[in-house]
């Protein structure tokens, strides 16, 4: 089976959580948008829900579907967050923000009762770090920010490069927070917990892709027999 096709099964389950009146964390990547094009299916058939779009394309793609939107300052407690992964370990802990959304996915999973994850079983790693760590800095002061990022990487046991993420068009790539990203080629994180928090302390971090206690379940999908097997972790 194909990757888009794992992640719609992924998708499709993490829909059949969402009940009547839930207030929604709206992920974004590729498998999110899956989940949000799903779950415009049920409201257009009578579900009534309300959510909180992590990204201006999840915003997008959730108006296209028909999502009746809110904010965190409208609605500052979720039941429920949806979102995709770049990487996931046993212990629920994840790499995020390939899709460059990082902090405002952290800020909505924060404010939520659940966290499910919904991931193609490619995504499934024993050791984070194989997926480059998303970090996102302020611009201002880039050149002193990348050193003591380098230098708080080596302290966490860890060691790769640092590169500033283009766009398409070959310039720096702006969050939709006006944010740079400093990709890190790390390998493996042995320890994330002391990556994070080393990373945190830094002056011009705004927020890191490690996502650690914030996951309360996940849906994998992964190919079996040329049919989709859904394997389930924690409280999904």
């Amino acid at each position: 089976m194909s990757p888009a096709e794992l992640k719609r099964a992924a998708a499709a389950r993490a829909v059949g959580l969402v009940e009547d009146g839930m207030r929604l964390g709206l992920g974004t990547g590729s498998t999110a948008t899956l989940f949000v094009e799903l779950l415009g299916e049920k409201v257009r058939a009578g579900l009534k829900v309300v959510g909180v779009p992590t990204s201006e394309a999840t915003r997008r793609a959730a108006e296209a579907a028909g999502i009746p939107l809110t904010t965190l300052d409208e609605t500052p407690d979720l039941d429920l967050t949806v979102d995709g992964a770049d990487e996931i370990d046993p212990q629920l802990r994840l790499i995020k923000g390939g899709g460059g959304a990082l902090l405002r996915e952290k800020i909505v999973a924060a404010a939520s009762r659940r966290m499910v994850v919904i991931v193609d079983g490619a995504k499934r790693v024993e050791t984070l770090g194989r997926f480059p760590l998303p970090i996102e800095v302020v611009p201002f002061g880039l050149v002193a920010t990348t050193l003591a990022v380098a230098a708080a990487i080596r302290s966490a046991g860890c060691a790769g490069p640092l590169s500033v993420r283009k766009g398409t068009d070959g310039a720096p790539f702006l969050t939709d927070g006006g944010h740079l990203i400093l990709d890190a080629g790390l390998s493996r994180i042995p320890d994330p917990e002391a990556l994070a928090r080393a990373l945190v302390a830094v002056p011009g971090v705004v927020e890191h892709g490690l996502f650690l206690g914030l996951a309360t379940g996940a849906i994998v999908a992964e190919a079996a027999d040329g049919q989709p097997r859904i394997v389930t972790l924690g409280a999904a």
